[in-house]
């Protein structure tokens, strides 16, 4: 008697793990590295405090991946393909926290608050999975495209850079604003000899940025696309499941030989660093932060379930609701771990269930290889340095495939190219419609199927 295994559960060779998790790592690596940097810079940490962060954060993302796609006793992981990460969700109150009190005492509290709200968020996680039933297919199918649809920013911006400004900050210093309006106000009143605020005054950036959309850059992002389409077309099995890993290879060298990539980092990072608890302090509890942490871990579940039954319907494992909870007490155990360790609250990245989708590759597994590599990662500066040293537009190159559509989300892509070419290239609909035509003739071909159109036809005219 034969004992099939379900592909979420199958066992691959250790090299092609190793690869196949480099993969899921690589994707998911600069949005890991994003938040610690946000909310370091707005503690006004130093950097070798802000280097804490990061080895923290991928320490943790690595262990609480592990945690998630292996499965920690009857209690905790959800068993698919899943790696964690920190969730942006939680960036703007802790901005909000960071800016109220920076330094030390700030982080401290932002760590208090992380530990209550992943305590909190494993007792309810029982209660949130029952909403279940709120979830049928049409719903998860919209999930699956709004999760494409709210990734696509991310890639276009690793190509392209920012629009406006140098840096183009999306987030307003408070105290700025408040010595602004203070300014204006003093300038405003009766009898004041101060000069008026300038009209245009603006505290985010209103000039265009020159180095946005460089050719240089959008030319190796779209030799990563056209090196990714080749080898998911051309090549077989393993090496067309890793194209994603071998197309970012491939992007990386051509940026080291144009001389974009710097080492300087890598050079100067330890080779080993521990990874300690509260390393910042004992953490403080407030209770109005730990309520606002938990009202921010309340939406992430949320997200969440649509993100595991989109993985589930993906994977064809059927995610029930007993499931469903040890996937979201995970999301509270990862938070409350993360507080401990000096990092910010846990989800599933969505990234990397769009991977899933591009590869069919579904063996949970990959996942487990992707959470060692972090923790790898964490302990060896070193080698995180030169992950980090990647060019976004390398990255860039790969998201496209998984979550990209250029004009919706950057209009002024086309600034360098020749004014000729904008009128072919500005409409959504033109492009969406080359598109869709050229690539179904690159991997189906152009086969005539008369009843496939009349039925198509005969299902229009039925709505």
């Amino acid at each position: 008697m034969s004992h099939s295994v379900h592909p979420v559960d199958e066992h691959l060779p250790s090299g092609k793990l190793a690869a196949l998790g480099l993969q899921h790592v690589l994707v998911m690596y600069a949005g890991a590295v994003a938040v610690p940097l946000i909310i370091g810079r707005a503690l006004k940490l130093s950097p070798e405090q802000v280097a804490m962060l990061i080895s923290a954060d991928l320490f943790v993302c690595g262990l609480v991946t592990l945690i998630q796609s292996w499965g920690a006793t009857q209690w905790f992981g959800i068993r698919l393909p899943v790696m964690m990460g920190v969730t942006f969700a939680a960036v703007a109150p802790m901005v909000s926290m960071a800016n109220t009190t920076p330094g030390l005492d700030g982080a401290r509290m932002i760590f208090g608050a992380i530990i209550g709200a992943g305590i909190i968020s494993i007792i309810i996680a029982p209660w949130v999975s029952r909403m279940l039933r709120f979830f049928p297919p049409v719903v998860t199918g919209t999930i699956i495209a709004v999760i494409g649809i709210s990734l696509m920013r991310i890639g276009i911006n690793w190509i392209f850079g920012n629009p406006v400004g140098p840096t183009a900050p999306s987030i307003i210093n408070p105290e700025h604003k408040q010595w602004l309006d203070a300014a204006a106000a003093a300038a405003n009143a009766p009898g004041s000899v101060l000069p008026p605020v300038p009209k245009d005054l603006a505290l985010l950036p209103k000039m265009p940025n020159p180095k946005y959309a460089e050719l240089t850059g959008v030319g190796i992002a779209a030799l990563v696309l056209v090196s990714i389409l080749l080898i998911a077309k051309f090549a077989k099995g393993f090496i067309a499941n890793i194209s994603v890993l071998l197309g970012i290879v491939i992007g990386a060298v051509v940026a080291t030989a144009m001389g974009l990539m710097n080492f300087d980092k890598v050079a100067k990072a330890d080779w080993v660093g521990v990874v300690m608890p509260f390393s910042f302090g004992a953490p403080i509890f407030e209770p109005v932060l730990i309520l606002t942490m938990t009202l921010v871990m309340i939406v992430v579940m949320i997200e969440s379930t649509g993100m595991f039954l989109a993985l589930g319907e993906m994977t064809e494992r059927k995610v029930d609701q007993p499931a469903l909870a040890r996937g979201l007490r995970t999301d509270g155990l990862g938070t409350l771990i993360g507080g401990i360790f000096n990092t910010f609250p846990y989800t599933s990245f969505s990234q990397n269930v769009g991977l899933v989708a591009v590869t069919g590759v579904k063996s949970r597994f990959v996942c487990v290889a992707g959470g060692i590599i972090l923790i790898v990662l964490g302990v060896i500066p070193k080698m995180a340095a030169l992950v980090e040293s990647l060019p976004t537009v390398v990255l860039g190159g790969a998201g496209l495939v998984m979550f990209g559509m250029i004009p919706l989300i950057a209009p002024n892509y086309k600034q360098w190219m020749p004014h000729g070419m904008h009128p072919l290239i500005e409409s959504g609909i033109l492009l969406a419609s080359l598109a869709a035509v050229l690539l179904n003739l690159y991997f189906n071909g152009a086969k005539e199927d008369t009843e496939a159109a009349i039925a198509a036809a005969k299902q229009a005219d039925s709505h």
